[in-house]
């Protein structure tokens, strides 16, 4: 598979999420929203990434935008780690790298000499039509809620 880039169609999706959510790209459809994956619940990176976009949600649903983060974690963790950190946004589960897979973003990764499938930090920002707005690969966790609002801004 090709890899996804501005321009090409948002791969559908619909995945369990936290709060007894479901979150699916039919729904959402009409509306524009950020779809950013996540390697593993309650890791620092991971936190980080998702405590900034905690913090700058308010002024993400004022630009109408829906945030999800997807991490192939199963639910308990994800909800664990959700309600940690108070994080009102949908986390969702995708432990069959489905839309990681369809996203380009389930891909192989190396640590101490080891390789291994793992999820790669990166975020689709997708216009109202479905298409895909803007792509993150590789996020800097520290940096991504900025980036996020500075592109929401101009859709």
């Amino acid at each position: 598979m090709s890899e996804l880039k501005a321009g090409d169609a948002a791969p559908a999706f619909t995945m369990a999420a936290s709060g007894g959510r479901e979150v699916s790209s039919a729904t959402l459809l009409g509306q524009p929203y950020l779809l950013y994956f996540y390697p593993k619940a309650d890791t620092p990176g991971c936190t980080k990434q998702a405590c900034g976009i905690q913090e700058a949600l308010p002024a993400l649903g004022g630009l109408g935008l829906t945030v999800i983060g997807v991490s192939p974690d199963p639910l308990p963790p994800i909800e664990k780690f959700a309600k940690k950190f108070s994080l009102a946004f949908p986390l969702a589960s995708d432990p069959d790298h489905a839309v990681a897979q369809a996203y380009g973003v389930w891909v192989e990764k190396s640590m101490y000499g080891r390789t291994y499938m793992g999820m790669e930090r990166s975020s689709f920002l997708v216009g109202s039509d479905g298409t895909i707005r803007r792509v993150w690969r590789k996020v800097k966790p520290e940096l991504h809620a900025a980036a996020v609002l500075e592109a929401a801004r101009k859709l």
